[in-house]
């Protein structure tokens, strides 16, 4: 049924884009916004890009690369014959400083200090409705910033979070587009998240003009990525 959905769904949106702006619509996200800018990042200047640390296997297009961006920045850089085509940017929130996760944990059965069970299908099920929760708050958030900066001009569309694997970690894809009423694609966004017991992993990019970081320019090299990017999530060394 959820397939159906993605593709009555996808044949709705392709009618709306441009002529050869191919892409895959099955799964959305980012953050840009609205981020819990009370929850502390997981950050350390001595530790480099996190990237360096868990990536796994990067399968690519012919002539695309994929490698941790230089400097301290947790963003991926996805390039092409020396051109850069966009950033895949990971941001990481501890438990400890994130009070509104730790309720939905609480509230999907997981207490403070519990045990930390992967091989638990209840713990796995537990989880997912935790995250679940955490996307539909996102979902909201981005509804409300859309509709004020865009009204009736855009099209703001939500797709159902699909359960993945982040590595070894149980995660949920999500994300969103904005469809122009006049036709063509305003922003896709695509995203991951994921728990490890202890830290919330929140993997981002997407097509927007509006992103500083976490971005492509060209809506068809985000659409060529865009399997490539579920790849290399599910082979990702986490935890």
């Amino acid at each position: 049924m959820l397939r159906l959905y993605h593709l009555l769904l996808g044949l709705i949106l392709l009618m709306l884009i441009p002529v050869g702006a191919k892409f895959i619509f099955s799964q959305f996200s980012a953050p840009k916004v609205e981020k819990p800018s009370v929850i502390a990042k997981l950050t350390n200047a001595n530790e480099g890009n996190i990237w360096q640390k868990i990536l796994g296997n990067t399968p690519v297009p012919t002539t695309w690369e994929v490698a941790p961006c230089k400097g301290n920045v947790p963003l991926l850089c996805v390039s092409s014959k020396g051109e850069l085509l966009g950033t895949v940017e990971i941001n990481v929130y501890p438990l400890a400083n994130n009070e509104d996760f730790q309720k939905k944990l609480v509230a999907a059965g997981i207490p403070p200090g519990s045990q930390v069970d992967y091989q638990s299908s209840k713990y796995q099920t537990q989880i997912l409705a935790a995250l679940k929760a955490w996307v539909a708050d996102h979902y909201a958030a981005f509804a409300k910033d859309r509709q004020g900066e865009y009204g009736k001009e855009i099209t703001f569309l939500t797709y159902p979070p699909e359960p993945v694997a982040v590595g070894k970690l149980q995660g949920i894809r999500y994300g969103f587009a904005g469809l122009k009423q006049k036709g063509g694609v305003q922003e896709q966004h695509i995203g991951h998240v994921a728990f490890d017991g202890s830290k919330l992993y929140v993997i981002t990019t997407a097509f927007d003009p509006g992103s500083q970081t976490g971005k492509f320019d060209k809506l068809e090299n985000l659409a060529i990525f865009q399997p490539y990017l579920y790849a290399i999530a599910a082979d990702l060394r986490l935890p």
